[in-house]
């Protein structure tokens, strides 16, 4: 049985701060994984105060993020899909505009993630919590997509056109920014360089991120792939400046520290004990097709 793992994102370069070392791992070990992006990206802004094509990017923000999103695929040796829909913005009085992602309403919306499930079949979906990681509305409306899909892409009478029914076995949240690997990181760094410049940048990710409940139940080994994933982040140059210690912690202090990315089981149709270290314990060798 060929493992494979679908992993669902809001924007182009999510896939790369929020699971990019984990894709690569499994693809190590053969397995098939395929992102889907829900948007372009469009109404995303300019991070990079250094990027090169910045003309492009104010010309054609959209063909931008898609040349970066294919770079970031060649890097990390994926599967990618466009969902198709228009980035619904972080708009200041909390509306989102018309036709955007997060304006569709979700029986539509979902229709294309279950035709994708139905397609590639996967044992494994990540995708992020009900608050989508941040309160963005694209974030959170990625949630809502991906449980709806979830759910219908198993259920025979849903959507009866769009492929034959598929049940997935496992679904997991993003638990990758965590307390417990800034503490990790922390302590490690303030026992073997006390004098480190970065202690003050990880003390602030420390107390910003005080109230995070510990929700991760499995953490993937990735510290062999921690080079791919930065690969793969550094090609969304107008999103991730490479000076940004929010993402680029020295992959040295991560393999000491806290060698792994983070998720939560949410819902599981296997049996398998916790904590893991391996999205795919308890799959069955003979997979899992939903009753017709």
């Amino acid at each position: 049985m060929t493992l494979r793992l679908l992993a669902v994102h809001a924007h182009p370069d999510d896939e790369s701060s929020k699971g990019a070392a984990t894709y690569a791992y499994y693809r190590s070990l053969g397995a098939e994984v395929m992102v889907v992006s829900c948007t372009g990206g469009e109404r995303g802004s300019i991070l990079n105060e250094a990027l090169a094509d910045v003309a492009m990017a104010g010309r054609d923000l959209a063909g931008l993020r898609r040349l970066e999103m294919a770079a970031a695929q060649k890097a990390l040796g994926i599967e990618h899909r466009w969902l198709g829909y228009q980035d619904s913005g972080m708009q200041d009085d909390g509306g989102v505009p018309a036709n955007s992602f997060a304006d569709i309403p979700l029986e539509y919306s979902a229709e294309p993630l279950v035709r994708i499930i139905r397609e590639f079949r996967p044992q494994v979906l990540i995708t992020y919590d009900e608050n989508g990681g941040y309160p963005h509305p694209d974030h959170i409306r990625c949630h809502e997509v991906s449980l709806a899909a979830f759910r219908a892409a198993a259920d025979a009478d849903a959507y009866p056109d769009a492929g034959a029914p598929w049940q997935i076995d496992k679904l997991y949240y993003d638990r990758i920014f965590n307390l417990e690997r800034m503490d990790a990181m922390y302590l490690e760094l303030s026992v073997t360089e006390p004098d480190s410049e970065l202690l003050e940048p990880l003390a602030t990710a420390r107390d910003w991120m005080k109230d995070y409940p510990k929700l991760a139940t499995t953490h993937v080994p990735v510290g062999d792939f921690l080079e791919v994933r930065d690969a793969a982040l550094l090609a969304h140059a107008s999103q991730v400046s490479p000076t940004a210690s929010f993402f680029f912690w020295p992959n040295e202090l991560i393999r000491k520290a806290w060698p792994f990315e983070d998720f939560q089981l949410v819902e599981s149709k296997v049996h398998t004990d916790m904590p893991e270290s391996d999205l795919f314990a308890g799959i069955s060798p003979s997979g899992n097709v939903a009753d017709a």
